[in-house]
């Protein structure tokens, strides 16, 4: 993540670009582990329910940038997750805008155990 961040601007940002599907208190779709009729998951919670904190910074940005699909294939896994890229319509500042909101708003430990995995992943070459 870039030494700064907007949070006020991520918080704006979310409640345009994300809220419809992730929801306006982060909390996600009803049912968000089970696939629907399509196979897809349901949208997860951004919240300290779900496991948007379990992922280091790269991966939260790719995701975000490139949409489930193109992300999760660099990881060689054949998955379309429903998640659409924001690549075409959010700078990349924005993106890390929008992800310093959603962290902003994780328990302490929360923040802490996804920091140490965003820590370990640049270690093990991640950027």
């Amino acid at each position: 993540m870039p030494a700064t961040v907007d949070v006020a601007q991520g918080e704006t940002l979310y409640a345009d670009s994300c809220a419809s599907c992730h929801g306006a208190n982060l909390e996600g779709q009803p049912e968000w582990r089970s696939p629907g009729p399509d196979g897809r998951l349901p949208a997860p919670p951004h919240d300290e329910t779900g496991h948007t904190w379990h992922h280091p910074d790269r991966v939260l940005f790719q995701y975000t940038k490139l949409g489930g699909r193109a992300a999760l294939a660099l990881q060689g896994v054949d998955f379309d997750s429903g998640m659409p890229a924001f690549g075409e319509t959010l700078t990349d500042q924005e993106i890390w805008n929008i992800l310093g909101y959603i962290q902003s708003t994780w328990p302490e430990r929360a923040r802490r155990v996804q920091a140490e995995r965003t820590a370990a992943d640049l270690a093990n070459g991640g950027n």
